[in-house]
């Protein structure tokens, strides 16, 4: 699959709510319409064991400018969500050669907004010792955090919700 960036033209698998495929979309159309689809998150941690923390660019189709503790992204008509998390990890990162993500967990967000957002969320993690280039259309700001500099962060910087929602799973399912 040929990564399509912030294309809102990237065809989407569109899943029910026990994630079946039950059809197809356009990314705007999926966003503009609140089509549940399927979406991959990485907790990326450098040799050290910080965590990747990241600005999202103000052209992005959903949260533009906000924090995010995950890389990750929307998962590709009839891609695994596995690929899915490689590809994006390595996309956002700008490495390539990464390990394969490690997956965690699987959770439904269901988020505000009209029309309301929601996706299939599968989150993963990886550890890179590689040196991160972040893509300049994904990324605008970056920097590796401890746990406990992300907790202080939690409560001064603007978050995306759908990332503070697989950051609360992932602390309740197990020391972060």
């Amino acid at each position: 699959m040929t990564p399509a960036g912030n294309s809102a033209d990237e065809l989407l698998d569109i899943v029910d709510e026990q994630d079946r495929v039950i059809g197809q979309a356009p990314r705007g159309e999926a966003y503009a319409r609140g089509l549940r689809h399927r979406c991959v998150f990485v907790l990326v941690r450098d040799a050290e064991r910080r965590v990747f923390v990241h600005r999202r660019t103000a052209t992005k189709l959903v949260f533009p400018s906000l924090h995010d503790m995950f890389v990750g992204g929307v998962v590709g008509a009839g891609e695994t969500y596995d690929d899915a998390a490689l590809r994006e990890a390595e996309e956002e990162l700008g490495v390539s050669g990464l390990p394969r993500p490690v997956p965690v967990f699987t959770f439904l967000y269901e988020g505000a907004g009209d029309p309301a957002q929601t996706w299939w969320s599968s989150v993963y993690e990886v550890c890179c010792t590689l040196p991160v280039e972040p893509q300049a259309e994904e990324v605008a700001w970056h920097g590796f955090l401890t746990v406990s500099e992300l907790e202080e962060r939690l409560r001064e910087w603007e978050w995306v919700p759908d990332g503070l929602a697989a950051w609360e799973r992932l602390r309740a399912h197990r020391s972060v």
